[in-house]
C-alpha cells in the first residue's frame, strides 16, 4: 500500500469514526447502562485498536480469501454457481448473514475453547466497561481468525464468488455485521422484548463479557437463536454486576498486542472463569 493509499485509508476512517460517535455517543449518553464520561480511561487504547483493526485484518486475509475463491471456483460445480448467482439479493443477503454468523459462531466459540487462541482473545474481553468502542478492542490475529470463519462459509457455498450480487455479498454482510458489532457492545440499557430472540442487542451480548459465570455463552454476533441451537444462549432481565477477565492485560496497545505471545501457562475463557 502507498503512502497515499495509506492516508486515504485513514482519512475514511476518521469519517467513520465520527459518524459512530455521532450515532453511539448521544443514545449512551440518554440511555446508558452504567453512566460513563465519553472520555473514559483506556479510550486511548481502543481507538488505537479501531484504527489498526480497520487496516491490518482485511490486508492479511485478502490473500487467503482470493485463494480460496479461486480454488472454489474450480472445485465447485458451475450449475450450484449459477443457481446460487441467480438468487436475489432479498435472498442472497438474508442467507449469507446466517451462513456467515454460523461460522461465526464456531470460529469464536473456538476462540475460547483454545488455550492458545484465548491468549488472543482475552484482550476483547479484558474491557471492565463497555460501550461502543470497545467492539474495535481486539487482538489482530483474533480478528483474522474470526473473520476468515464468517467469509470462508459463504466461498464454500458460493455466495463470496465473483458474478452477480456475489462479489459485493461478503463486503454487505462486513458491513452490516461490524456496524451491528458497535451496537452490541454499546453502553444501551435497553430491552427490546420479542426482538431479542431474533437479533443480537447489548443486554445479549453483555452477559458474554461478564468477568466470571457466563463468559462462555453468548457467542453469536448476529443471531442468538444460534445459541439456542448450540446450547449456550444466556439472556435474564438483567445486566451483569461486573465486565472483564480475572487475568488482566498490560496498560498499552503495545504491551496488549505482544501479551499472547509472551510464555506463560495458558488458560481457556472457560478455565478463567472458575478461578
Amino acid at each position: 500500500m502507498s503512502l497515499s493509499g495509506l492516508a486515504i485509508d485513514v482519512a475514511r476512517l476518521c469519517v467513520w469514526l465520527v459518524v459512530l460517535t455521532a450515532v453511539f455517543v448521544p443514545l449512551e449518553r440518554l440511555f446508558a447502562r452504567v453512566p460513563s464520561p465519553v472520555w473514559r480511561r483506556e479510550i486511548g487504547i481502543d481507538l488505537g485498536y479501531y484504527f489498526l483493526n480497520s487496516l491490518v485484518p482485511a490486508a492479511l486475509i485478502a490473500l487467503p480469501l482470493a485463494l480460496f475463491a479461486t480454488l472454489v471456483q474450480r472445485v465447485l460445480p458451475a450449475g450450484f454457481h449459477a443457481a446460487v448467482h441467480a438468487l436475489p439479493l432479498w435472498l442472497s443477503i438474508p442467507a449469507g448473514l446466517v451462513v456467515a454468523d454460523i461460522g461465526s459462531y464456531w470460529g469464536h466459540r473456538l476462540m475460547h475453547a483454545s488455550p492458545l487462541l484465548w491468549r488472543f482473545h482475552a484482550v476483547h474481553h479484558s474491557a471492565e466497561h463497555m460501550d461502543f468502542l470497545v467492539n474495535t478492542r481486539a487482538h489482530p490475529v483474533d480478528l483474522v481468525v474470526t473473520r476468515l470463519s464468517g467469509l470462508v462459509p459463504l466461498y464454500v457455498l458460493g455466495l463470496g464468488a465473483a458474478g452477480a450480487a456475489g462479489s459485493l455479498l461478503p463486503v454487505v454482510i462486513t458491513l452490516i455485521g461490524t456496524f451491528a458489532g458497535f451496537f452490541i457492545h454499546a453502553n444501551l440499557r435497553w430491552r427490546l422484548g420479542p426482538v431479542e430472540a431474533l437479533v443480537a442487542t447489548p443486554a445479549f451480548h453483555h452477559w458474554h463479557h461478564s468477568r466470571t459465570d457466563h463468559i462462555d455463552r453468548n457467542f453469536a454476533a448476529t443471531f442468538p437463536w444460534l445459541d439456542r441451537l448450540f446450547g449456550t444462549h444466556y439472556l435474564p432481565d438483567h445486566f451483569p454486576d461486573a465486565y472483564g477477565t480475572v487475568d488482566a492485560q498490560p496498560p498499552t496497545l503495545a504491551g496488549q498486542l505482544l501479551a499472547p505471545v509472551v510464555a506463560r501457562p495458558p488458560i481457556s475463557a472457560g478455565s478463567a472463569s472458575r478461578r
